[in-house]
């Protein structure tokens, strides 16, 4: 027959419940934070020998190519028409103040190549080129030909959409820029911008 006192006497599963406390003094464990998806999640703006150097390849070779449009245009070098020879290729295509916006395109390739040679600007420089393309493809797409004529133009265009949506990379001027750590929402708001620029030229000074 138990005893009172045997009411107050903890039973063997309440003792070794006890000593399985997980504040037990002699576990020495540190305690860690468990690894999540987002730890093991690799760093997007780390570099990347591959990306990098094919980015800069890119992005000099596309900013060369539209810089020596604008020396043609604005300066009329490397067997380029000139403004004067500019402007009368834009009133053939219809376009109005044709004198204003050889200039305004002219330059814009002569800044915008630059830019993206440094790789500084980046979104900037490569909406300026899309909008320019975009208008240039626009006024001389032939769906009889192949590739509508305009298989070169396009080339240019992918490459400028391509850098305006990925950033200049790593060796660039821009690499600690915000819209570098940003890219693809900075590329869509140029892109909206580019688009509109276009229109305006297309559908307003044409």
């Amino acid at each position: 027959m138990s005893s009172e006192s045997d009411y107050f006497r903890p039973s063997e599963a309440q003792s070794t419940a006890a000593y399985d406390s997980p504040y037990d003094t002699n576990d020495t464990t540190v305690l860690t934070r468990p690894d999540t998806e987002a730890d093991r999640r690799p760093d997007p703006h780390r570099w990347h020998v591959g990306a990098d150097l094919g980015l800069l390849v890119l992005r000099v070779v596309l900013g060369a190519l539209v810089l020596a449009h604008g020396l043609q245009k604005v300066f009329g070098i490397l067997e380029g028409p000139g403004i004067e020879g500019f402007a009368t290729v834009l009133t053939a295509f219809g376009f109005q103040q044709a004198t204003l916006l050889a200039w305004i395109t002219g330059v814009t390739e002569l800044v915008a190549g630059l830019l993206l040679i440094i790789g500084l600007f980046t979104p900037a420089a490569a909406s300026a080129v899309v909008g320019i393309l975009i208008s240039a493809i626009w006024v001389r797409v032939d769906v009889n030909l192949f590739a509508g004529g305009v298989e070169l133009e396009t080339i240019y265009l992918a490459a400028a959409f391509a850098l305006l949506f990925t950033g200049a990379g790593h060796i660039s001027l821009d690499r600690r820029s915000p819209w570098f750590r940003r890219a693809p929402a900075f590329g869509f708001i140029f892109l909206i911008l580019a688009l509109g620029l276009s229109a305006v030229a297309l559908f307003v000074m044409r």
